[in-house]
């Protein structure tokens, strides 16, 4: 007899439930919205990932005409609760991480056939794409924070201080980027990580995953533990030029994290999922915390500590 259990979904319009048969489990990822990148580019990713020897969800069955597909059950252990009851063993488990979005990072393959047959190519993570990921801050936050008069002019100039940050990147975009790299979406399987919500990936920022994962939103750590991490990776480098990647590590934690405060507050007012608002207070102190210790932002600092008292 097959058993569908509804299980507990993320931020996006998916579905998951857990399906078990004959002693076997899988889970069934069902979408009616954006089924393109939400099935079927989310199984061509996982394929490269596979490919590479990481540990990504293997397709079982696909009904693309019925908007699901059935893949391989990696279980319910994040390193995110796992970190949360054993707070002692962090600097082990990120570590082993690290390793993981090396590995990750080393990827040259960026064409898959997905399971319609057709050519999948990893598109790139331009400037523009960043901007406008950005500029939900403004869209939603902003929003719903500031007077009409005062939302016009500050999004004039904030949008324009974005605009001057990307071109202060130095880095190049060549390298595979997950894009929501943290622990909520590392799954420890059979004492592997295995990587989840992969449907995002594009090529971009060398340093835009290691900031997701250090400056991550949900998981709390404190500033000299982030530094541990940072020169943990750094160390496991050959060629780096530190200064160029230190530098776009700050700003593309900071553009991300001004992201993520837009979409929670998407999500809360049209998606009705309000428990992502507890979550901004800390995104506001990773923001702070960037742009105090680097003077590229002094424009930026200037323009939210004007409007927002979050930011001193």
């Amino acid at each position: 007899m097959t058993k569908l259990i509804k299980i507990k979904g993320d931020a996006s319009f998916r579905i998951f439930f857990r399906k078990k048969f004959n002693g076997q489990s899988s889970i069934v990822v069902y979408t009616k919205k954006d089924k393109f990148k939400n099935l079927l580019v989310y199984d061509a990713i996982n394929k490269i990932l596979n490919k590479n020897k990481i540990l990504a969800p293997r397709l079982y069955t696909q009904r693309y005409d019925k908007n699901f597909i059935e893949i391989e059950d990696f279980g319910d252990e994040t390193l995110f609760k796992i970190l949360k009851k054993d707070g002692k063993n962090k600097l082990r488990y990120f570590n082993k991480i690290i390793k993981l979005l090396i590995q990750i990072q080393s990827i040259k393959n960026k064409k898959v056939k997905n399971f319609r047959n057709q050519n999948y190519t990893i598109p790139k993570y331009n400037k523009k794409i960043l901007i406008n990921e950005t500029n939900l801050f403004c869209d939603w936050y902003v929003k719903n924070n500031l007077s009409k008069l005062k939302k016009k002019r500050f999004c004039r100039n904030f949008k324009k201080i974005i605009k001057e940050l990307t071109l202060k990147l130095k880095l190049k975009d060549n390298i595979f980027v997950h894009r929501d790299f943290h622990v909520s979406n590392l799954m420890l399987v059979n004492n592997q990580i295995g990587l989840i919500d992969s449907q995002d990936a594009l090529i971009g920022n060398k340093a835009y995953d290691l900031a997701s994962l250090i400056d991550d939103v949900r998981l709390e750590t404190s500033k000299s533990f982030k530094e541990k991490i940072f020169n943990f990776y750094i160390k496991k480098q050959k060629k780096l030029d530190i200064k160029k990647f230190k530098n776009d590590f700050e700003i593309l934690s900071v553009l991300r994290n001004l992201k993520i405060i837009g979409i929670f507050t998407r999500l809360a007012l049209r998606d009705r999922k309000k428990k992502y608002l507890k979550l901004i207070p800390y995104t506001w102190h990773l923001v702070n915390m960037r742009i105090n210790q680097n003077q590229v932002f002094i424009n930026l600092k200037n323009l939210l500590s004007q409007n927002f008292k979050k930011i001193k």
